[in-house]
């Protein structure tokens, strides 16, 4: 099982998206998703997802809201466990990330992304200020097969 953390970065009424198109072999070659990554040794969640948007982006997180989490299931890949946060606090200047371009998306054009299905049922809860808890299930060929909502 891996573990690792998501941030979405709102001013303004956008959101910070990562357009990933920089990788090889990516499974989210030109997917957009939050900023983040995997969980390292002796570091708490919230340390997790400040480092991976500093990392990421340049900018430091200040306040960070959890949202709620996905477990994610894969014939294909290792299971993880995924924190997703929200911050609207946080200061610094974007840089270049080499996993991706960075883009700020109008609140209501973020469902015209390639987004993936399982996001989309989570972004759909943050956007009504919702905290969720997922398990998402997808098959080999990455479709959402099952999601189960778990009480919060």
């Amino acid at each position: 099982m891996k573990y690792s953390s998501c941030v979405y970065l709102v001013k303004d009424e956008q959101w910070l998206f990562l357009k990933r198109n920089k990788k090889k072999n990516d499974v989210n070659h030109n997917k957009y998703i939050g900023v983040g990554g995997k969980l390292e040794e002796n570091e708490t969640m919230e340390q997790c997802a400040r480092r991976e948007v500093f990392e990421e982006t340049g900018l430091h997180v200040h306040a960070l809201e959890h949202y709620g989490t996905i477990r994610f299931h894969y014939p294909h890949f290792e299971d993880e466990i995924c924190e997703i946060y929200l911050s609207y606090d946080f200061s610094g200047t974007i840089h270049s990330c080499d996993e991706g371009e960075l883009i700020w998306i109008p609140q209501d054009q973020i469902f015209t992304l390639d987004l993936w299905e399982g996001d989309i049922l989570f972004l759909k809860k943050m956007l009504r200020k919702k905290h969720f808890d997922f398990d998402l299930t997808y098959d080999a060929s990455d479709r959402l097969i099952q999601c189960v909502e778990n009480t919060v």
